[in-house]
């Protein structure tokens, strides 16, 4: 059973469509980058996951139920969708101490929450002095307070320095790695490519791809590079196979298309020695602006 299922979600606003006919399924441990350009409905969508907006069409299920009948929701799913909810006169410490009692958790749970996050050494200051970073800090804190099952985040490396987003990429796998479930909506690129394992990427609305990080980047614009002393024997024999080929500044040779097993093959076939053979996939941001620029209005 998936932790999370959307089954033809569509949310409709007049005659706007946000979220149009979208479907997909998160596995237990499992980290998702929920990927789009602004404006391409993935707030929208994790707000009819998290039962914040009702549905136009389909369905969403958070453990086989709508989010709205789970039982205990509070401890088996963590969301923050925004990282401003605050009460600025409010202590951090005061704040998660609100939201524990109200689902019934001890006050010793809020400090282990603080401790998860590491803002022991401000709790006890106004929230209206926390920088952008400590908010973000503070949400995770606030969704984390049930020990949850699965946790939901909007831009949760938004505001946090180098540091920070790697504390925050080291706590989600572990999290992960405990066989929880973690779903990211994030813009930016480069940090959702070192932290998740599967990518959802959709566009006005629309799923455009759902597939694990590896073959994403290895679907589009990849291609292999080979060096060895006979580059236009290879050149050759790869062009005889229908395979393109280009040189690179650094004089090796740029086979696209293909795969390092079907180089190696066909160099090995030609007599070619071959002093090195590396896949290179495309990186995530070159993927993603293809494919959202593919999709048809």
């Amino acid at each position: 059973m998936p932790v999370v299922l959307s089954e033809g979600l569509t949310k409709r606003f007049g005659g706007l469509t946000a979220v149009d006919d979208l479907s997909f399924a998160l596995e237990a441990g499992t980290i998702t980058g929920f990927l789009g350009p602004n404006g391409a409905g993935k707030t929208t969508t994790l707000r009819m996951l998290l039962g914040l907006a009702a549905p136009t069409g389909g369905r969403a299920l958070i453990f086989d139920q709508p989010y709205a009948q789970l039982a205990d929701a509070a401890r088996r799913v963590g969301a923050v969708l925004e990282a401003t909810d605050f009460h600025p006169g409010r202590s951090g410490r005061d704040h998660l101490r609100t939201l524990s009692r109200a689902v019934e958790l001890p006050d010793s749970r809020v400090d282990e929450v603080l401790a998860l996050v590491e803002l022991t050494d401000a709790a006890r200051r106004r929230v209206k002095g926390y920088s952008l970073g400590m908010r973000q800090r503070l949400g995770l804190a606030s969704a984390l307070l049930g020990d949850p099952e699965l946790l939901v985040l909007d831009e949760p490396a938004n505001g946090l320095d180098p540091e920070g987003v790697r504390w925050l990429r080291d706590f989600l796998r572990t999290f992960a790695s405990e066989g929880r479930t973690v779903l990211i909506s994030s813009h930016v690129l480069a940090e959702v490519a070192q932290t998740v394992d599967q990518v959802l990427i959709i566009s006005r609305g629309r799923l455009v791809v759902e597939t694990s990080l590896e073959r994403l980047t290895a679907r589009v614009g990849g291609s292999v590079r080979v060096r060895s002393p006979q580059l236009a024997q290879l050149a050759e024999a790869l062009r005889r196979e229908q395979i393109e080929t280009t040189t690179s500044n650094d004089h090796a040779l740029l086979a696209h298309g293909t795969t390092s097993d079907r180089v190696g093959a066909v160099a090995f076939a030609a007599g070619v020695p071959v002093y090195e053979l590396v896949a290179e996939g495309s990186s995530l941001e070159e993927v993603f602006l293809e494919l959202t620029a593919e999709t048809p209005p």
